[in-house]
């Protein structure tokens, strides 16, 4: 089955088929005060509304779907540390200072969603047995060679696998080594979302699904946001739509490339056969320029992903190069049977790093985690909240900028589905 990730009527993705967590968010239907508004209702927006009501503070937070529709409830689940960039590639865009504190803070993002997962039993599957970033080829084990030498200045818990080690801890043969990084899991996303979104609810917030914000303006000193059902007035306002953002008059859409990303699962393996496959349970994805995921989840079902959308003519070929390479991996697991299929969208920048807009009095947009929204996620939406209420941007991990744009933002994101197509129609026909 698939999910549309685009705005027709949603389909059960694996993760909604197996979501164990279930919130209540009822739309909006009458006019509400607030100290903070946030839109959209996905890791960086739950997370804020979260830690905003534990601070004592009146929050109501609008989502035009459901809880966790966009990419917080379509992702891979990998709970990694730092970003797609490695560290010194941070300090060289923003600077030494502000290049070392975020790669601190981001260190430390795994730390705070198992930390929130312990803290309010949220029920998704958690496992922080590390994730491995496997070589696909020499050229990458060369590329894990260097990212294993920043991060262990820095003093982060990483080891560098050789050819045997990572097919030994993957079950992959085809590999060149792999870098295993300690503070890194896995997750069911889609759980983690609406698990912070009843915490939220518990701590006081109140949450509105099916709710969606059509217009936005300030006025006396306070934002004001109309909804179908009624409008909502906050003396601070978080954007958190990312990927998923729609119009909203009042404010211009925050600018990024969107990339798809799809995901295809197994029926649950027989138990000697998952003992076959990744036996530690972690993450992992490939060094590869159009990259690929792979990780099994709670019930032994082997899951892939790569590049690309499912919403037009040419998804075929990835389909087909999904079952190819699963077979690739996995040899000893036959012809596979794939049970699910779902995509999602990316929210991407040209430099790789996480932007936060000031849109205005007290106002901000968060957006543009390049594939790493889980952890980042967490922690900006955190740090944006504290902000909002303290009126200090110092709290911010990246300082806000007013205006930002991508250089022809959609032929990139065709350039990027086409190269998706074209890379997995090769990969398809050489191992024909």
């Amino acid at each position: 089955m698939t999910s549309n990730a685009k705005g027709a009527p949603d389909v059960d993705s694996l993760w909604r088929l197996t979501n164990s967590e279930h919130v209540d968010a009822p739309p909006l239907e009458d006019d509400a005060e607030a100290d903070l508004v946030v839109i959209g209702g996905g890791f960086t927006g739950c997370s804020a509304a979260l830690h905003a009501a534990h601070a004592g503070a009146n929050v109501r937070l609008a989502e035009a779907r459901d809880i966790g529709f966009g990419g917080s409830g379509r992702n891979v689940g990998l709970v990694n540390a730092g970003l797609w960039l490695p560290p010194d590639a941070i300090v060289a865009a923003l600077g030494e200072a502000a290049g070392a504190r975020l790669n601190r803070l981001l260190a430390g993002a795994p730390d705070l969603v198992f930390s929130l997962i312990n803290t309010h039993a949220i029920d998704c599957e958690p496992v922080r047995n590390g994730t491995l970033h496997c070589a696909h080829s020499p050229a990458g084990f060369e590329d894990l060679r260097e990212r294993h030498r920043q991060l262990s200045r820095d003093g982060a818990p990483v080891t560098l696998l050789k050819r045997e080690e990572a097919a030994e801890r993957t079950g992959v043969r085809s590999i060149h080594g792999a870098l295993h990084d300690a503070r890194a899991g896995t997750i069911q996303p889609l759980a983690y979302a609406q698990g912070l979104a009843r915490a939220a609810i518990d701590a006081g917030a109140a949450l509105h699904a099916r709710t969606p914000a059509l217009s936005m303006r300030h006025e006396r000193g306070k934002w004001r946001i109309e909804t179908p059902g009624g409008s909502i007035c906050a003396g601070a306002m978080l954007l958190a739509t990312n990927a998923y953002h729609v119009a909203i008059r009042g404010v211009r859409a925050p600018q990024s490339i969107s990339v798809c990303y799809f995901q295809m699962a197994t029926e649950p393996l027989a138990e000697d056969a998952a003992r076959t496959v990744v036996p530690g349970a972690e993450g992992c994805w490939d060094t590869a320029r159009v990259m690929s995921s792979f990780r099994k989840d709670k019930a032994g079902r082997v899951i892939v992903g790569g590049v690309g959308s499912l919403d037009h003519i040419a998804a075929g070929t990835h389909r087909a190069w999904a079952v190819r390479k699963l077979t690739q991996l996995f040899p000893q697991l036959g012809a596979p049977r794939l049970q699910h299929a779902w995509f999602g969208r990316i929210a991407m920048t040209s430099d790789h790093i996480p932007k936060i807009l000031d849109i205005g009095a007290n106002a901000l947009a968060v957006f543009g985690y390049s594939g790493r929204g889980i952890g980042p996620g967490t922690l900006f939406g955190k740090l944006a909240a504290e902000a909002l209420l303290a009126g200090s941007r110092a709290l911010l991990p990246v300082a806000p900028i007013s205006v930002y744009r991508e250089v022809l933002p959609a032929s990139r994101e065709l350039c990027y589905e086409t190269g998706a197509v074209l890379t997995h129609a090769i990969a398809c026909r050489l191992k024909a």
